[in-house]
């Protein structure tokens, strides 16, 4: 029976899964909830419940196994299987996509990018060819792709996440500076919004700098 989680546990999942690949990367055998906890700002019990509802358990003594605990977790998210991927747009954003290494290490691969510009199609960023946007349609149909990066002018968004729903993406990560509508029976869609958390910092630096001067 597929699992069927909450929308804060699956927010919280690459946060584990991140954390367990860095320790495992660093040699660490077993961690505790107590010591996990601690390394994702969380208390040792929501670890603990999380992993029950995930059906992990760990062993008194020894916590849980770092890598069986990340492999449960990348199973889950579904990193046990390869994904392509595209990014429609071949600006600064476009070409930061695909050029972090991270990407590939977790299983998704950038195919192909498309862009309007013809400075830029034929060209290729990273090893990855640049192609006309008038030719996606034909790209996806010889390659089935369901993920795209959307890195282009919030004007140019909702008009071309629907021209890629139309041709069978069925997930798009936007970094368009705009929210997306969508229906989630035929797609799933992340807005990224860099801005937000630069905002969210500012207010801190605001509100709390007296805090910081005083200590």
């Amino acid at each position: 029976m597929e699992l069927q989680l909450s929308e804060a546990l699956i927010r919280r999942l690459p946060a584990y899964y991140r954390n367990l690949k860095e320790l495992e990367q660093a040699g660490v055998e077993h961690i505790s909830s107590e010591a996990l906890g601690q390394r994702m700002h969380q208390t040792a019990s929501l670890v603990r419940w999380d992993m029950k509802y995930l059906g992990v358990l760990g062993r008194q003594g020894h916590g849980y196994g770092v890598r069986e605990l990340r492999t449960c977790i990348g199973e889950v998210l579904g990193l046990n299987r390869p994904h392509d991927m595209i990014v429609i747009g071949a600006g600064s954003i476009g070409n930061a996509v695909t050029r972090y290494p991270g990407f590939s290490e977790d299983g998704f691969r950038v195919t192909a990018m498309f862009d309007t510009d013809p400075a830029r199609i034929g060209g290729r960023v990273n090893g990855i060819p640049v192609l006309d946007w008038k030719d996606v349609g034909e790209y996806l149909k010889a390659h089935p792709v369901r993920i795209a990066v959307l890195a282009v002018p919030a004007a140019a968004a909702r008009e071309t996440a629907g021209v890629l729903e139309h041709f069978g993406i069925r997930a798009i990560w936007n970094f368009a500076p705009v929210d997306l509508q969508y229906d989630p029976r035929v797609m799933d869609v992340v807005n990224v919004h860099l801005s937000d958390t630069l905002q969210v910092l500012s207010y801190k630096i605001a509100h709390h700098a007296g805090e910081w001067e005083e200590a």
